[in-house]
């Protein structure tokens, strides 16, 4: 059976009636204060101050009640007025996003079909500009649905044991062509033994859109480096609640002003939304990779490199 969880005017409700119940047990179980010894009640005068307690006890008892419940509504009205404007924001910023490679889409076809004597020349770059744009547009949704996945499904993501030394070897494959165009290097000092628990796919997605960041932004002749190391993982409270795998992933490029640390992991944001949208990125890269190690269980931070650059580290709990 699933634990419910106590909402604030509950916590609030159970904590000041549990400190009048005590009270009271004390009142009735001795008639003074100055007593050390228990003493039942034996005077009426005893039993009619009892009645009159346990009576003050559920009128305070109902109007904690009723200030609880209007406590609850106001917290769930203040976050359902939250998740709308969230809703808002986003679906706005979708629009706009979308916009974009449409209207391009949009404006090479039309040029092609109301221009029949247009050089091949042109039509090439017409037909190239256009493959850019729906290509982006794809991404675009692909990311789309990726968050969407997590935000209201993760529940049934499947998971299983994934070799991550593995996955990244295989990444680095990927965009090894990438990397020679722009004349960078990768530095995989991953040991050959790391594995976690988890959605293979989301953990794709995760080192991929790092990868896929750092070869965007930090420059060409840069370098990029991967390290993991084994810590004790603790839980909210503190508690050691088993080990957990702690990634670097770094690069000594350009870097990202201390300003826009904060919100690089927040979806759409873009520090240079021209050279962002010019390099195919949909802005929702970092957002996936937060979402994901979050929804492992692991946590997340970013900060400027020592030797310049970018430095994101974060870390996936080990299967027990």
């Amino acid at each position: 059976m699933k634990k419910k969880n106590l909402t604030e005017g509950r916590k609030m409700f159970w904590s000041v009636m549990t400190i009048f119940i005590v009270f009271i047990a004390i009142f009735i179980l001795f008639d003074d204060y100055g007593r050390h010894n228990f003493q039942p009640l034996d005077e009426p005068i005893e039993w009619h101050l009892m009645l009159v307690a346990v009576l003050m006890l559920f009128g305070l008892g109902w109007l904690l009640h009723y200030y609880a419940q209007r406590m609850d509504w106001r917290i769930r009205q203040q976050q359902d007025e939250q998740v709308a404007e969230t809703r808002r924001q986003m679906t706005q910023n979708i629009s706009h996003e979308l916009k974009t490679p449409v209207a391009s889409i949009l404006g090479f076809t039309e040029t092609l079909m109301t221009n029949p004597n247009i050089s091949e020349e042109q039509q090439r770059q017409f037909i190239a500009r256009t493959n850019f744009q729906a290509q982006r547009l794809s991404a675009l949704l692909t990311d789309l649905s990726t968050l969407n996945r997590m935000d209201y499904a993760s529940d049934q993501l499947r998971r299983e044991r994934v070799d991550i030394s593995a996955l990244v070897a295989d990444i680095g494959t990927e965009v090894a062509f990438r990397l020679h165009e722009r004349q960078m290097n990768l530095r995989d000092c991953l040991p050959s033994d790391i594995i976690v628990m988890g959605n293979p796919e989301l953990l794709y997605s995760i080192f991929r859109n790092l990868f896929e960041n750092a070869i965007n932004y930090a420059g060409n002749g840069t370098t990029i480096e991967i390290s993991a190391t084994k810590f004790p993982s603790q839980s909210s409270n503190g508690v050691t609640d088993g080990q957990s795998w702690h990634f670097s992933f770094r690069d000594n490029g350009v870097g990202v002003p201390e300003a826009h640390l904060d919100h690089i992991f927040d979806r759409f944001y873009r520090i240079d939304k021209g050279r962002s949208r010019s390099m195919g990125g949909t802005g929702l890269g970092l957002a996936i990779v937060k979402n994901a190690v979050l929804l492992h269980g692991g946590t997340i931070s970013a900060s400027q490199s020592s030797g310049g650059g970018l430095h994101i580290s974060f870390s996936l709990p080990i299967p027990s």
